[in-house]
């Protein structure tokens, strides 16, 4: 149950926020008053699908060093995402519906998202965000944007003290259509950043 606390937000928030989404509204003047979280949900509710690789790096309070894997990020719309480590071990989460799977050492399981109700509130929150739609999601989370179109933080902090025991504060960083990080802090301490670029590119 921990390391799905730890995988499973990073999965969807990288998923949700693939390069490549039509964002004119990214793209207006830094100084324009009219962006903002409006417009970045506009943005994102017209992408339908898209693969990036990522480079995710784990600080665990029980290990001395941090723990890295890579490999690329998938999303079709309107809900599946999948995550598939290359390295150091192969392995695979996928996010199909309300039911998620997970592929590793030759073995392979599934659960129903209904008995996790704190990670089906983390599901329900990015199918928001990947709607586009900013009432949902600030049913879970409060959010707030800084910067600008050209170099923009996206932070979401959970509004539910049941999401707040696993997770303080998720920080998503980006420029105009390019998501460049997710970090997620954990209530234990805990914490996960995870660098994503183009499929394709070193």
């Amino acid at each position: 149950m921990r390391r799905i606390r730890l995988i499973l937000p990073a999965l969807l928030l990288a998923a949700a926020m693939l390069p490549g989404m039509a964002v004119q509204a990214l793209a207006a003047d830094s100084g324009s008053a009219a962006w903002g979280v409006d417009q970045l949900m506009s943005a994102l509710a017209q992408r339908k699908s898209g693969r990036v690789q990522f480079t995710e790096t784990k600080y665990l309070a029980i290990l001395e060093r941090p723990v890295e894997s890579s490999g690329e990020l998938v999303f079709t719309a309107p809900d599946h995402l999948e995550k598939r480590t290359l390295t150091p071990k192969p392995e695979n989460l996928v996010l199909d519906g309300d039911m998620m799977t997970v592929e590793r050492g030759g073995k392979r399981f599934t659960m129903p998202l209904q008995n996790y109700p704190e990670i089906a509130a983390f599901i329900e929150s990015i199918r928001g965000t990947l709607a586009g739609n900013r009432t949902t999601l600030e049913r879970y989370y409060k959010l707030g944007l800084q910067g600008r179109a050209s170099r923009w933080t996206l932070t979401l902090t959970p509004a539910d003290s049941r999401m707040a025991a696993m997770v303080t504060q998720v920080r998503i960083e980006g420029a105009h259509d390019a998501l460049d990080s997710v970090e997620i802090r954990q209530a234990d301490g805990d914490r996960s950043v995870m660098k994503i670029r183009p499929a394709g590119k070193p």
